[in-house]
Order: structure tokens, then C-alpha cells, then sequence
């Protein structure tokens, strides 16, 4: 009998948590880490803190400080059942940045939480790879975060992830519901599909019950896509080519709406105030092939598939009627395709449509 069975002794690892490992992993993904780094980093992650200078708000008038925290949600039981983790960090950064953009906001640093059934440093790497991907996208440093391994709660091959975005935006400068006005342009920028909310009914409808050969075959109506590898298609992140805009164009976007979680329907009235309405003219955009299918899956009328997905627009801009040409252009110049999708009148501050019937 070894001393450590005559002790009694239970170690960590015996637990189920590997330290080893976490270590291993923690090597594995220094190189995406620091890949993401900007100038004002301080010292390196390993720390109890990440550091961040803030010089950059001496030269604004008001500089305020913006936070959004966020996760990725069901869509990540895509990826495993895939196997596939590389992209779903970009969707964790893309629901936070996004968010932080509403207020005009430039994203400085980017912070995740993945929680482990049992740590894999190579699976590991895949995952904070999306993340860094992400960050590089939305022009964030990647200085921190936590692995935890959670054996006994999770399943070992189960895996859940959060992030916490920090952003900063000159008070004169920023994005206001209050400076919306009647006359106002709505212009829409193209989403790529579903991006990181309602997957719990796409699951449902378009996995529940259908065996992995059925939901990876090609489908003719996702343009050859099978319907997982097309629910799993990351979400856009809008900040470098809306900031674009915004310096190309100044004052001309008044305010802007993330289209998450509650579609248009209930994210566009959240960049009005309580004097105008936003006037939606449904069949001026395109509807993504996956968003289409997922609706028909799920035999949704109309007016329920507003209030549950993007429907096509990941992002509404509020814009002046006489910047309506050149926000256009330049967001197109950026990469973005755009649509103007409606107007602002008075109101009561919701959201109306018109055509109803041409979207579906």
C-alpha cells in the first residue's frame, strides 16, 4: 500500500482537476494571446490582474468608460457536436463589442471565462483561438481570462464560455437615443446569418431528433451547406467598419441597435426615446438562407420571427436623412453591405412595420 493510500490522502487531480494540464494549456495559448495586444498592455497575462493604460483619455473632453458582458449560449452545443471550436469565440467577443458599440464606443480590452468539464490544453487552444480571432476583429486586447475545470458538474467533453468587454467613448462623441429625430434614416447592415441568439429553437427544430449525417449533408437551400455547419456560422463583429463611418461621416449616425437576442422587434426600440417610432419597411433586405430555413423549420409567422431573430440585420444605423449617401459609402468602402430599411417618425418610442407579409 503506497503512503498516500495509508494517509487518505485525495489530491487535486485525483478530484478530477488537472493542474498539469491547465498549465499546458495556459503555454498553448500564449501566442493568440499576445497576438491580440495593442500598445497600451501592460506586463503579460499570468498575473492576478490585467493592466491597461488609459492615457488616451487625456485628450478627450468626457471620457467614459464602457462595459458589456456576455456568452455564446447554446450555439456552442453545435460546435460540439461538430467538434468543431474555433469559431465560437469569435460569436463570444461579437455579443459583447457589438454591444459596447452602441454608445460609439472604441473596444480596449476583452476578458473570457471557459468553463470545463475536463481540461484539454489542444481544444483549449482551438477555443481562445476564436477568441484572439475575434479581438483582432473588434481591435481589443486579449488580458485576461480563466479556465476552470469543473469535473462533476459538467460533462467532461461539455464546455461553457462568457467574456466581459471594456470599451471607451468621448461623452460629445457618443451615440444617443436622445438625438434621434423625426426624418431619420434607418440603414441596416447585413448579418450573416442567426449569429449567437434563438439557437435553442433552431436546435430544436433543425437538430432535435436528426442523426449527424442528416444535419451535415449538403442542403440545396443553404447553398450547399449542411444545416449545422451553417447554424454555426460566426457572428459578424461591426466595430471597425461602424467606427470607420463614424470618423469618415461625423454626427451622421445618430444612434445604433445590436440586433441580439429578441430581434428587431425588441433591440431597434432600444435606440429611441420615447417621442419618435422606428418605421421598419419589411422586404427591403435579404433574408440569409439559414435564417429563411430555420423559420420555415419552425412554421413562425411573421411577427414572432421579428421578435426572435436578426432576420438578416445585424446592426441598425440611426442616421441623419442627409448622410443617408455618405454613411452608405462609406460603410461599403468598410465591407459592409447596407440597406435602408426605414425611417424614424413620431411616436412613442417602438417599433412599427410596414409590408407586413413581403419578409416571410
Amino acid at each position: 500500500m503506497s503512503d498516500q493510500q495509508e494517509s487518505g490522502q485525495v489530491t487535486y487531480a485525483q478530484a478530477g482537476v488537472d493542474i498539469e494540464e491547465g498549465a499546458r494549456a495556459v503555454d498553448a495559448i500564449k501566442q493568440i494571446v499576445h497576438s491580440t495586444y495593442r500598445p497600451e498592455v501592460v506586463g503579460d497575462i499570468g498575473g492576478f490582474g490585467g493592466l491597461f493604460s488609459i492615457a488616451m483619455a487625456k485628450g478627450m473632453e468626457e471620457p467614459l468608460l464602457v462595459s458589456g458582458t456576455d456568452g455564446v449560449g447554446t450555439k456552442l452545443k453545435i460546435a460540439q457536436m461538430l467538434d468543431m471550436h474555433d469559431t465560437v469565440g469569435i460569436d463570444l467577443v461579437a455579443m459583447c463589442a457589438n454591444d459596447i458599440l452602441a454608445t460609439g464606443a472604441e473596444p480596449l480590452f476583452f476578458l473570457d471565462y471557459v468553463a470545463v468539464g475536463k481540461l484539454d490544453a489542444e481544444a483549449m487552444a482551438k477555443i481562445v483561438g476564436g477568441i484572439g480571432e475575434g479581438c483582432k476583429q473588434a481591435g481589443c486586447a486579449l488580458i485576461g481570462g480563466e479556465m476552470a475545470e469543473h469535473p462533476g458538474v459538467m460533462d467532461p467533453s461539455d464546455y461553457d464560455l462568457s467574456g466581459f468587454c471594456v470599451g471607451i467613448v468621448d461623452r460629445p462623441k457618443m451615440l444617443d437615443p436622445a438625438s434621434v429625430r423625426e426624418g431619420d434614416v434607418l440603414v441596416g447592415l447585413a448579418s450573416s446569418g442567426l449569429h449567437s441568439n434563438g439557437y435553442s429553437l433552431a436546435r430544436k427544430v433543425c437538430l432535435e431528433g436528426r442523426s449527424l449525417e442528416e444535419v451535415t449533408a449538403p442542403v440545396d437551400e443553404l447553398d450547399g451547406q449542411g444545416v449545422a455547419e451553417a447554424l454555426l456560422t460566426p457572428t459578424r463583429i461591426y466595430v471597425k467598419p461602424v467606427r470607420s463611418v463614424m470618423d469618415a461621416c461625423p454626427g451622421a449616425v445618430r444612434a445604433l441597435a445590436h440586433i441580439t437576442g429578441g430581434g428587431i422587434t425588441e433591440n431597434l426600440n432600444r435606440a429611441l426615446h420615447d417621442a419618435v417610432d422606428a418605421v421598419v419597411e419589411l422586404g427591403t433586405w435579404p433574408v440569409p438562407a439559414i435564417v429563411r430555413y430555420t423559420c420555415e423549420a419552425a412554421h413562425l409567422v411573421e411577427a414572432e420571427a421579428l421578435k426572435t431573430f436578426n432576420m438578416g440585420l445585424g446592426l441598425v444605423l440611426i442616421v441623419d436623412a442627409e448622410s443617408v449617401d455618405e454613411v452608405r459609402a462609406a460603410a461599403e468602402a468598410a465591407g459592409e453591405k447596407t440597406y435602408v430599411v426605414g425611417r424614424i417618425e413620431a411616436g412613442s418610442g417602438i417599433v412599427r412595420y410596414e409590408n407586413e407579409g413581403t419578409l416571410l
